[in-house]
């Protein structure tokens, strides 16, 4: 074969190359995309809350999905402030809070917060805001870092 015609290869072969590195990274790429399962969706869960001035909170479980009480967080606010203390779902005792919570939140109940389940919880005079008759209390809980519930309610005397 002669010079002329082997230079006229090189570029062709230089670009097959190319072409089939390319595919190759495309198919791995898109095979690692597809491999990705898509995260669970966050649970939600319909609540309702009630409050009386002497601390006691209570939320029910109206339906929705069942919620792992170990991977709660709650977050309590009276009129927009949030309290000093919020409570560490599950506990026996906390600071903050008097005795110890009734229902799915209490540490030695099942762990998991089904539909028609009530939970209670004691806010003590040591925390701040109180509750006092009148204020708006409001209640999120988070599941795994995504709020599965946001109720309000306000506090009776």
């Amino acid at each position: 074969m002669s010079a002329r015609r082997e230079r006229a290869f090189s570029p062709l072969v230089g670009l097959v190359c190319l072409v089939a590195v390319t595919v190759a990274a495309s198919a791995a790429v898109g095979a690692a995309a597809l491999s990705v399962a898509p995260p669970d969706p966050a649970p939600t869960a319909a609540l309702s809350v009630t409050a009386t001035d002497d601390g006691r909170v209570t939320l029910l479980h109206r339906g929705g999905a069942p919620l792992a009480v170990g991977d709660l967080r709650l977050e309590l606010s009276v009129d927009g402030e949030p309290l000093t203390y919020q409570p560490p779902v599950p506990f026996v005792g906390a600071a903050g809070y008097r005795g110890a919570p009734g229902g799915p939140f209490n540490a030695a109940a099942e762990g998991t917060w089904t539909a028609g389940e009530r939970a209670t919880l004691r806010v003590a005079g040591t925390n701040d805001p109180a509750l006092r008759a009148g204020a708006r209390l409001t209640v999120e809980v988070w599941s795994g870092g995504i709020r599965a519930a946001r109720v309000s309610t306000t506090v009776q005397d």
